[in-house]
């Protein structure tokens, strides 16, 4: 299995329009980015696709153009799934998975597209793509949101999505022993937002899974590009 952080950004992405604060001018000196936050996944040849951001045409570019063989959407934000449109008359429209309630927002936005819809209960595994998938409940209020456990017999990765601190126990007890854990960390430790984990409140919670590795991802223009464990547009990982 190998996985690529597509994006790594918030909702407005980095550089931010009109912004020219110091990530924003690094970023735009250098050519750093934070694309919206999304997820390749490869496992036996296929690529399952995990939200589809904004910046999805972009995010497929960089990375050789894959044919997206499935899609799963954590959430009804934009920032998430309303790059969707990009695979029209680009490729076959792939199938979705989702949690009910995410599956039927999302899919109405959609209605002009044909495309196979499977609605996946949290905590409920399915297998694709020879990946065992399990959604858990995360907290981004008021969205309904879903974290993901991906698995293959040799390996363990975690993404929270976007959340706050304050998941649920029943996804924490899934998180256990992870190869990688991927984590919503919006703004430096010395801010606090309701709908979101913050620098500090991520390295704690990978603290007590203690993951093997962890990267911070759906990161704003405000978090320092050196921080440790902030993840990378396009940074990949690859498992046995």
């Amino acid at each position: 299995m190998k996985i690529t952080l597509l994006g790594t950004g918030d909702a407005i992405g980095t550089p931010r329009i009109g912004c020219d604060c110091p990530q924003c001018t690094h970023a735009k000196s250098t050519g750093a980015t934070r694309l919206r936050t999304s997820l390749l996944v490869e496992n036996g040849g296929r690529h399952l696709l995990i939200d589809s951001s904004p910046d999805l045409r972009q995010q497929l570019l960089r990375c050789g153009s894959p044919h997206i063989d499935a899609v799963i959407w954590t959430h009804g934000h934009y920032d998430h799934f309303i790059g969707f449109g990009e695979f029209y008359r680009v490729q076959n429209i792939p199938p979705v998975f989702a949690a009910p309630p995410v599956l039927t927002y999302c899919s109405e936005v959609f209605r002009f597209l044909s495309f196979e819809k499977g609605a996946i209960d949290p905590y409920v595994p399915f297998d694709i793509f020879g990946i065992t998938i399990t959604l858990f409940v995360v907290k981004h209020p008021p969205a309904f949101t879903c974290g993901i456990l991906f698995e293959t017999e040799e390996s363990r990765v975690g993404f929270t999505s976007d959340t706050n601190i304050d998941i649920p126990q029943q996804s924490l007890d899934l998180l256990g022993d992870l190869d990688l854990l991927l984590l919503d960390a919006l703004v430096p430790s010395r801010i606090r937002i309701s709908k979101h984990m913050n620098y500090l409140d991520a390295c704690m919670l990978a603290g007590r899974l203690a993951p093997a590795d962890f990267r911070c991802v759906h990161m704003s223009h405000m978090m320092p590009w050196d921080l440790p464990h902030t993840g990378k547009d396009g940074e990949t990982f690859e498992f046995p």
